[in-house]
């Protein structure tokens, strides 16, 4: 830990002599800064899709935790005798807040993104539907729905439990498999750097020699890699970053009645998680360039 204290505490400290070590041109540095581009860029779509599923689990799980459907099957000419005696069920079962019918008007527009405007419900058996809204308590839905066999067979407890439980947990997945992702760019930036790094230090082994010979030891050789190559990572980084931010920018809005697109933006707050995405993947640069030349400055002795 301290030595990793250090090793930051000089990447603050500049030092031109040392920093000559290190080509500030070359394939090395397009790579570097390259990977740190794209990485960020990466991050932070990963990161958005991981706070957007993250909310999406949230918003189906209070949609649907106080909400329950009765569904109303039977004769045409039954239908609003057994309407009526399930609203009536309803309104002395405990733990109900509300229960009303839904009107021909409202059931179309239910139906509506499916089969269109013209649909003629007054010609179709479609069931009735009551809608419920629960109390903080809630109720018993295995005592419900003996009272609805019993009084009134053709109606359909739907607590919307099998609905809700399936979407948050794929919602949840969602996020933890963004997260996950973010793990691997971190891994990839990280074995990128390394190629790097040792690609540099190889070209230069003999001015290392030379460094050698006038007395720099390892650390001061290393550091001079460190830093540059930490450096890079980090402008290549607020590079991608700043693009993702432009394309998450420009998606649709929660105005434009997009949901999947609009989801994805960062939304409050969360958009100062920017902020740390460069400098954790310049902590990768720094750790991951730390290890290839310590290592190559092992082969080269």
């Amino acid at each position: 830990m301290m030595s990793l204290l250090r090793e930051i505490l000089e990447l603050i400290r500049p030092d031109f002599q040392r920093d000559r070590v290190v080509p500030s041109t070359g394939v090395t540095a397009r790579l570097t800064g390259f990977t740190a581009g794209a990485m960020g860029f990466l991050v932070v779509f990963a990161l958005a899709l991981s706070l957007a599923a993250d909310r999406l689990g949230q918003r189906w799980s209070a949609a649907l935790a106080q909400t329950a459907t009765v569904r109303i099957s039977a004769p045409a000419d039954q239908v609003e005798m057994q309407v009526a005696a399930v609203l009536d069920i309803l309104a002395t079962t405990p733990g109900i807040q509300t229960a009303r019918s839904l009107t021909a008007e409202e059931q179309q527009n239910l139906l509506q993104p499916w089969f269109g405007t013209d649909l003629p419900l007054e010609d179709l058996p479609i069931p009735r539907l009551i809608d419920i809204t629960e109390d903080e308590a809630g109720f018993d839905a295995a005592g419900l729905r003996l009272r609805l066999a019993a009084e009134a067979p053709g109606a359909v407890l739907d607590d919307h439990a099998r609905w809700r439980k399936p979407l948050v947990q794929a919602a949840g997945r969602l996020s933890w498999l963004a997260m996950v992702c973010i793990g691997v760019i971190g891994l990839t930036t990280a074995a990128m750097v390394i190629l790097a790094a040792r690609a540099a230090l190889a070209a230069n082994a003999q001015v290392i020699a030379v460094l050698r010979l006038i007395g720099a030891k390892d650390h001061y050789i290393a550091a001079a890699f460190v830093r540059r190559f930490t450096l890079r990572a980090f402008v290549g980084a607020n590079v991608g970053v700043a693009l993702a931010a432009l394309a998450l920018f420009a998606l649709p809005g929660a105005a434009d009645h997009v949901a999947v697109l609009s989801g994805l933006r960062f939304q409050g707050l969360e958009w100062a998680a920017l902020i740390a995405v460069p400098p954790v993947l310049a902590l990768v640069a720094l750790l991951a360039t730390r290890y290839a030349a310590m290592r190559v400055l092992e082969g080269l002795s």
